[in-house]
C-alpha cells in the first residue's frame, strides 16, 4: 500500500460546490479578515520575513514553525499549512512530512509549493513524496508543474521555461494524483481541479522583481483556503487577491524598491468590496 492509498484527508471527500464568482471573493475575503487564519509556513529561508510580512498585511497570522517534532504539533492547530521546497535542507524535510500528516489527521488544508523542481535532484524526489501526501493545492510556475506531473523537465531554476497553458494537462493529471486542486502562476493565473476551472487575469510583473513574490503566495493560497473552507475557492481568491493588490501597489510605485511595501500596503488596504469589483475571472 503506498501512502497515497493509505491517507484520506477531509478535503478529498468534500462536494464539488458550483464556480466561484467575483461576489464569492469577496465573501471569502470578508471571512478571512474575521477569522485571521493562522498559517503554518514551513518554507525557505530566502523568503521567510516577507512571507510573514504578507500574511500579516492580508490580515492572516503568520507561524515560522519547520523543527521537527514541534511541526506535526503545530500543524494540528494551524488552520492551514504551507509547505515550500525552496531551501529544503534535511531537518526541514522531516519536518514538512510531519506537518502533512498531522494537517491530513485533521482535514487542514495544505499547500505544496514545489520550487525548482525538475532541476534539482533532491527537492524533486522529495516532492514526489510529499505529492503522495495529497496537498490540497499545488501552486506553482508552468515548469514546476509539469516536472511535477512527470512530463517536463523544470524551467531554470525557479523561473519558468513553459506557458501556463502548456502545463493544463500535466495540472489536470496533478489534480486528478492528489485529489485536490491545482494553481498555476503566470501572466494570467490557471487555477483547477478535476471538475473546475478558472483564469485569474491581471496583476504586476514587479512581483516577479521582488524575493518572495511566488513563495509569499502559497501562503496567502493556504490562508484563503482555510478561510474558504475549500481549496479551489480559496486558491481563485488567493490568485486575485495578489492580481489585484499588485496593480494598486504597481500604480504607486517607481520600481521593486518601492513596490514591495507598497504591496504590502496594498494588501491591507483592499477590501472585500474592492477584491469583488476589480477580480477579473474567465
Amino acid at each position: 500500500m503506498s501512502l497515497m492509498d493509505s491517507i484520506a484527508p477531509s478535503h478529498l471527500s468534500m462536494p464539488v460546490s458550483g464556480p466561484v464568482s467575483a461576489e464569492d471573493l469577496g465573501e471569502i475575503l470578508a471571512r478571512l479578515r474575521t477569522t485571521q487564519p493562522l498559517v503554518q509556513c514551513l518554507t525557505n529561508a530566502v523568503v521567510t520575513n516577507f512571507t510573514a510580512n504578507v500574511l500579516l498585511a492580508l490580515g492572516a497570522a503568520p507561524a515560522m514553525v519547520d523543527v521537527p517534532v514541534e511541526a506535526g504539533e503545530f500543524a494540528r492547530i494551524a488552520s492551514g499549512v504551507l509547505i515550500n521546497l525552496g531551501t529544503p535542507h534535511g531537518e526541514q524535510r522531516a519536518a514538512m512530512i510531519e506537518a502533512a500528516r498531522a494537517a491530513n489527521d485533521l482535514g487542514t488544508p495544505w499547500v505544496l509549493d514545489p520550487v525548482a523542481v525538475g532541476a534539482l535532484t533532491v527537492r524533486t524526489a522529495f516532492a514526489g513524496l510529499v505529492t503522495e501526501l495529497r496537498p490540497a493545492v499545488v501552486r506553482g510556475n508552468a515548469s514546476e508543474v509539469i516536472a511535477l506531473a512527470g512530463t517536463g523537465a523544470g524551467g531554470r531554476g525557479v523561473d519558468a521555461t513553459d506557458d501556463v497553458e502548456s502545463a493544463r494537462d500535466a495540472a489536470l493529471a496533478l489534480a486528478a494524483r492528489t485529489g485536490g486542486t491545482v494553481a498555476v502562476s503566470g501572466p494570467v493565473d490557471l487555477v483547477l481541479d478535476a471538475e473546475r476551472s478558472v483564469r485569474v487575469h491581471g496583476g504586476s510583473a514587479l512581483l516577479t522583481q521582488v524575493t518572495g513574490g511566488g513563495c509569499s503566495l502559497g501562503a496567502v493560497t493556504a490562508a484563503f483556503a482555510a478561510a474558504a473552507g475549500d481549496p479551489f475557492a480559496g486558491a481563485v481568491a488567493a490568485h486575485a487577491m495578489y492580481a489585484v493588490a499588485s496593480e494598486a501597489a504597481a500604480e504607486r510605485s517607481s520600481g521593486p524598491g518601492t513596490f514591495a511595501p507598497a504591496f504590502l500596503d496594498a494588501l491591507a488596504s483592499t477590501t472585500p468590496e474592492d477584491l469583488a469589483a476589480k477580480a477579473v475571472l474567465r
